[in-house]
């Protein structure tokens, strides 16, 4: 069954008066000890859903603050197992009616639901993170130069490997994620050249699971320690964990992704052999998508955020991967290449 959580909370409203709020549907209301318009944001989770430590974390880490530093209430949505385009455009459209307003939806396969939910609700403003497929003037595309912080990684990881065999682990086999593997390759490869990319996909669309299954990452990864890498980054959502399970569990290095996977709770005893992670400014492009439409200028069309604005990075919370100053001084100078544009990252392997 197609679940749906909704979270409410005005800062400066009475707790009645929240409940109150959240008891009408989440609909917008007026704040009766002040007259202030109470505003309303919503997202739609992907596959895995709220939990996955990675991709729907962090857009929920965008929605939190913007409940917080706005004074808004807030709607989640999540996914069902083997949901189909209407539970989609079932789910946003009931988002969209309940006054919610932007309504998000978390990854690119949102788009055909957005397209039908958007034309119906013109003066609700939708934002798809990671598509530009579809376009209207109340659809913002929240999209990310993935390739160029995966480029970073696989310079991370040619570096740190000692083998000289590193592993891609990709999800589910779309454009999307041949971004990450291409970047990745690039990455290592002008490192070393002589360095052995290991890659397999888990599961090929129409079929999902690839982003939400931890043992089918898991797998993968032992079967990449079999053949020697010592260094495994998995694009892969909450598959990933799997594989940061399994690779842990060897003493080898893991690269995480979308969040800071090394300040992940669910992570915590996988954290000393999590070395960097891919790093996207989903929760801030979620913050500044709310905060547009707070403003009463709503974004619209491609919202790019690439390296050059910090929207993706390599994050360097681990303290071990600090102590390695040639590691380091190779990706930073990786980074002002890219940006200077020197370096002309490849979005397809």
């Amino acid at each position: 069954m197609r679940r749906i959580t909704r979270i409410a909370t005005v800062g400066i409203a009475s707790a009645a008066l929240a409940l109150s709020a959240t008891a009408c549907g989440g609909k917008k209301s007026s704040d009766t000890s002040t007259g202030k318009k109470e505003e309303s944001a919503a997202i739609a989770y992907d596959v895995g859903g709220r939990g996955d430590q990675s991709f729907n974390d962090a857009a929920y880490e965008g929605l939190e603050k913007a409940q917080k530093d706005l004074q808004i209430k807030v709607a989640q949505a999540e996914p069902s197992d083997g949901e189909g385009e209407a539970d989609k455009v079932q789910r946003l459209t009931e988002l969209a009616r309940n006054g919610n307003n932007p309504v998000i939806g978390v990854g690119f396969a949102y788009a055909p639901a957005i397209k039908k939910v958007a034309e119906k609700y013109p003066k609700t403003t939708f934002g798809i993170i990671d598509d530009t497929s579809v376009t209207a003037p109340n659809i913002a595309n929240l999209v990310f130069n993935e390739e160029q912080g995966s480029y970073l990684a696989g310079v991370a990881a040619a570096k740190a490997s000692k083998t000289g065999t590193v592993g891609f682990i990709g999800g589910v086999e779309v454009p999307l994620i041949k971004k990450f593997e291409a970047g990745f390759a690039q990455g290592v490869k002008d490192t070393n050249p002589n360095a052995k990319v290991l890659t397999q996909y888990l599961t090929q669309p129409p079929n999902f699971d690839g982003f939400s299954k931890p043992d089918l990452g898991k797998a993968a990864a032992e079967g990449q320690l079999d053949k020697g890498a010592d260094v495994i980054y998995a694009a892969a959502g909450l598959a990933g964990s799997g594989a940061i399970e399994a690779t842990a569990a060897k003493g080898k290095w893991a690269i995480g992704v979308d969040s800071d996977q090394y300040n992940q709770a669910g992570l915590a005893k996988y954290k000393d052999h999590i070395l960097t992670s891919v790093t996207k400014q989903v929760s801030q492009s979620v913050y500044n998508l709310i905060k547009s439409v707070e403003d009463g200028k709503p974004q619209s069309g491609e919202i790019r955020y690439g390296l050059d604005k910090d929207g993706v990075g390599l994050a360097d919370s681990n303290p071990e991967y600090k102590k390695m100053t040639d590691l380091v001084a190779a990706v930073d100078k990786a980074k002002a290449d890219i940006i200077a544009k020197k370096i002309e990252v490849k979005t397809a392997p």
